[in-house]
């Protein structure tokens, strides 16, 4: 376990995909809980057995791992605080809630949906606030009794102090919240299930978390969880109450925040496309948080080193694919030829290639790499642009074929032909100057010459350098793509 006074939590609830949001939340606790020395508590939240699911529960710690950010307590790691599923933590709420009651702390509410919604809509008109108005707050014996009798079934409230709460957030400075915008609320529904609003706050208090970094669309909860801190150190429950910092929130198109239907919010389509893991947390990192005014690009490692929530900026962050690609591109450029090829092989294989097993040359594939990895956005983009090597024939793209072959395009592929048989193989230049002689006697430069013969023999318009790409697909090879291209413009 990792050692120093910072304790933090990340607390997600297994439904649905990852969100990218949801691990920017990830990101910021990890790392701030790496540069502080401190401890990393990972909690899964799935109280609501409509909506968790185990899938969703594997789904996140896979995408935790992969991503690298490792935890020092939690599931299938254990610790001090065991259990970290709130779902075998029933017992401790059921204890927590009984002590809050019977300290006066909070009490039962008898009001039923229909008689809460009319008083809503009554203060609405009223132009007053509209939360709770207190109704069964000092209810006395015989009033509960007589409720009972009715047959009604109780939730439990919190009572909140009459007086303002002000603390201090680490992100966004002195905030404070009137009592008549933090009414009483709900801590335990009428069959006995905890709330979120009773649980998270309990389990931070017994897990000792001193800083509790989330999302701006809980910053209305937290003076509840502040009061609700009092009582609990009263009740000698808590110790202390940790330090606050909301982070803001991520946006997408339309300056609208990223929610989970949004398809850039889903976290495995940025892992299917082949993004780095560093890559990812770089960009993520930068959603509210600046390694420094003139650098973009830094390691884990180097995040680590600077990250301080205090310098998380409380303005909303954009998320940017094309930046987040940009930036995914750097990492794979410093990656080492030997990493880069590695990191490539899922997309080398079955089902991204469209080649068969027995077709894959390894030789020519590490031959052709270091020339591939100046080229990649994401790791996927390998298996269009390496295809030519293994596939017995090149792609057919029509679109590209239509483009580069011009009226007296086999006249010129027939010289390229004679030039590139005659050419030395050895060396990538020698095949350079033998397209551009080909293209000098037909009066075009190299850019118009080479066209017809990349399409002839890599099916597309674009792609790795073209000479290294002729040099390793193999002087046979080659000829014989030009010789079949000429028969069907002769077609």
């Amino acid at each position: 376990m990792a050692n120093g006074s910072v304790r933090v939590r990340f607390c997600p609830s297994p439904t649905g995909n990852p969100h990218v949001g949801l691990v920017r939340t990830a990101l910021f606790n990890w790392a701030f809980a790496r540069h502080s020395g401190g401890t990393m508590v990972f909690r899964i939240e799935d109280t609501d057995a409509a909506r968790d699911s185990e899938e969703s529960y594997n789904q996140l710690l896979d995408s935790l791992r992969w991503l690298g950010l490792d935890w020092d307590e939690g599931p299938e790691v254990g610790g001090p605080h065991a259990p970290y599923r709130q779902s075998r933590r029933m017992d401790i709420y059921r204890d927590v809630a009984g002590k809050l009651v019977a300290g006066g702390y909070a009490y039962p509410c008898y009001c039923t949906s229909l008689e809460l919604e009319a008083r809503r809509d009554a203060a609405r008109a009223a132009g007053k606030p509209s939360g709770y108005d207190g109704k069964c707050r000092d209810l006395s014996a015989e009033q509960k009794a007589a409720y009972e009798a009715e047959g009604r079934e109780a939730i439990i409230r919190f009572r909140m102090p009459d007086e303002p709460i002000t603390f201090t957030d680490l992100v966004r400075g002195e905030l404070t919240f009137t009592p008549d915008n933090v009414p009483d609320y709900g801590i335990v529904r009428a069959n006995g299930a905890p709330l979120y609003t009773l649980v998270n706050p309990v389990d931070d208090a017994l897990m000792e978390i001193t800083h509790v970094l989330r999302g701006e669309d809980l910053l209305s909860s937290t003076p509840r969880q502040i009061a609700l801190y009092k009582a609990l150190i009263e009740l000698g429950v808590a110790k202390e109450i940790p330090a606050f910092g909301h982070l803001p929130y991520v946006m997408g198109e339309g300056n609208k925040k990223l929610s989970k239907r949004d398809p850039q919010a889903n976290l495995n389509i940025y892992r299917e496309r082949g993004f780095l893991p560093e890559g990812l947390l770089n960009y993520l990192s930068l959603l509210g948080w600046s390694f420094s005014a003139d650098q973009d690009i830094f390691s884990i490692a180097e995040l680590i080193e600077r990250f301080d929530v205090a310098d998380v900026n409380a303005n909303p962050a954009r998320f940017d694919l094309k930046k987040a690609e940009a930036i995914n591109a750097d990492h794979i450029r410093r990656l080492d030829v030997k990493a880069f090829t590695e990191a490539c092989e899922p997309w080398l294989k079955a089902p991204h290639a469209n080649w068969a097993p027995e077709d894959f040359d390894r030789s020519a594939w590490e031959a052709i790499a270091p020339y591939a990895q100046t080229r990649l956005t994401v790791l996927s983009d390998i298996t269009q642009n390496v295809d030519f090597l293994f596939l017995k024939e090149p792609v057919e793209d029509e679109a590209s074929w239509t483009k580069a072959m011009k009226e007296g395009s086999d006249d010129l592929l027939r010289t390229a032909r004679e030039k590139l048989e005659a050419a030395d193989w050895t060396s990538p230049e020698s095949l350079k100057e033998a397209v551009l002689a080909a293209g000098e006697a037909h009066g075009l430069k190299l850019g118009k010459a080479q066209a017809p013969v990349r399409v002839a023999v890599t099916g597309r318009t674009v792609g790795l350098p073209l000479f290294e790409s002729l040099q390793i697909l193999g002087k046979d090879r080659t000829l014989s793509r030009i010789d079949a291209a000429l028969e069907k413009l002769r077609a």
